[in-house]
């Protein structure tokens, strides 16, 4: 659906806005509210509208459907997948203004929040609570919680903390039929038939708007100690894993090329974990509660040693070297932002990660002989970040159309392992022509049905997750 042959008029939108939300229409706003981290579509909304409550959105949705306008949620911008992105005439409706935290109950341990609370806004909160919010990523200083919440965001604490969904125990959202509903209002237990809530979560905007969110909090980790390990091969990250699994409860295990590593030295001059240069490295977490705890894991790299899975290693004597060793992993991303990367966020049941990853990587390095390619992700949980770096020669949109030549056969090996074409960036317009690859058609039909019960009328985030009949 596209705005463009729809007569707007700001000022009738502007006195919807009763409770001080504020619409924008100059280029440098409609070009920063238009977009996200990807970089395949051009930004071209029609407006920007920022509400600063529910019963705002409420109004704006209902506007939206009596002129046949499209909208389009953005919250920190962060998306990869062009989830939040307006690139044919669409009205973005932002959510940096609702970023109040509105309420906490320490018995409970919940905190309710508005959709544009940021991540580290809601994980310092916690903390000043003596709690901890757990998900987390290297966008937590910009994401907000709202799009967390429609991508199902990850991140680097899911093989003890879960997905985002895992958090989530009550929303308020707007429907794209303009109906205001407030789901599990906070339940650990609600066994009522349909769940909607989770039907928002992981939607992408597609239903309807999160406007707020009530979020559970766990205890505090107590003296959280980082190792990095050098392996001799990829398939050591599964043998490294079983072991420290049997024996520990691990709060992260992250792996990461040493293509990748080359890569942050070169951006932000964090140093080599050690002098020994291995072809891989996982990046283990884990909560050292007393010197027994210690002492496993010593004897735990030691074995790993001895059976020649592991070539060398460094074990964290301080919170700030934990947080020094962190940084070889966090910060991967931001170091390749600047050679354009194409970007796969691929899952496979654990135990298949090696096998699945060696069967890509010959794909890709086959197909792409001049390209590097930079692998690392969250191995622990199944999930890899396949990244190929634009030559500084080339033009981006030639870059883009080489690299999706390759997709439907990276895709079909994802198919075969029945894994997922996106694992935590959720599909938008980049992945939405290849979601049949994790889906069956009788799931996507479900779903186009779900969407028109909700969004009669198509104007939620058209053109992202799902196509309309």
């Amino acid at each position: 659906m596209s705005t463009t042959a729809t007569a707007f008029d700001p000022q009738t939108l502007e006195g919807l806005l009763t409770d001080g939300g504020k619409v924008l229409t100059a280029p440098d706003d409609l070009a920063a509210y238009g977009c996200d981290w990807t970089r395949i579509y051009d930004p071209a909304p029609l407006a920007v509208v920022l509400p600063k409550s529910t019963e705002e959105v409420q109004a704006i949705v209902r506007y939206a459907n009596e002129q046949h306008m499209a909208l389009v949620p953005s919250g920190g911008r962060t998306g990869l997948s062009a989830g939040a992105v307006a690139a044919n005439g669409e009205m973005v409706v932002a959510m940096d203004r609702m970023n109040r935290i509105l309420d906490f109950n320490a018995n409970d341990r919940l905190v309710q929040c508005e959709a544009g609370v940021v991540t580290e806004q809601l994980q310092q909160y916690a903390d000043e609570q003596g709690l901890y919010y757990p998900v987390d990523f290297a966008s937590a200083g910009s994401s907000e919680l709202g799009g967390n919440i429609a991508t199902n965001a990850g991140g680097i604490k899911v093989i003890r903390y879960g997905m985002t969904r895992d958090w989530v125990l009550g929303l308020k959202v707007v429907t794209g039929a303009g109906e205001i509903l407030e789901l599990n209002n906070g339940l650990e237990k609600n066994n009522t038939g349909y769940d909607l809530r989770q039907l928002f979560i992981g939607g992408e905007g597609t239903l309807g708007f999160i406007t707020e969110a009530t979020m559970k909090l766990a205890r505090q980790p107590s003296n959280l100690t980082v190792m990095v390990l050098g392996l001799n091969d990829l398939s050591n990250t599964m043998d490294v894993l079983q072991s420290f699994r049997s024996k520990l409860d691990l709060t992260a295990y992250e792996f990461f090329s040493n293509e990748a590593i080359a890569h942050v030295q070169a951006h932000a001059e964090v140093p080599r974990p050690f002098e020994t240069e291995c072809p891989y490295y996982a990046l283990l977490e884990f909560e050292a509660t007393s010197e027994g705890v210690m002492e496993e894991a010593m004897a735990l790299f030691e074995h790993c040693v001895e059976q020649e899975w592991v070539v060398d290693g460094v074990i964290s004597q301080s919170e700030g070297q934990a947080e020094k060793l962190w940084q070889l992993r966090e910060r991967i991303s931001e170091s390749i932002a600047p050679h354009t990367p194409y970007k796969n966020d691929l899952s496979v049941r654990i135990s298949r990660v090696p096998e699945f990853l060696n069967e890509i990587h010959s794909v890709v390095s086959k197909e792409y002989p001049d390209f590097e390619i930079i692998w690392y992700g969250h191995i622990g949980d199944g999930n890899l970040h396949l990244n190929i770096l634009k030559p500084a020669d080339m033009e981006k949109q030639e870059f883009f159309k080489r690299c999706e030549t390759v997709n439907d056969l990276v895709f079909e090996i994802v198919q075969r392992y029945e894994g997922s074409v996106s694992a935590e960036h959720g599909v938008g317009m980049v992945k939405k022509k290849y979601l049949g690859f994790t889906k069956s058609a009788e799931e996507i039909a479900v779903m186009k049905g779900i969407k028109k019960v909700f969004d009669p009328n198509g104007i939620m985030n058209p053109g992202k997750l799902i196509d309309s009949d």
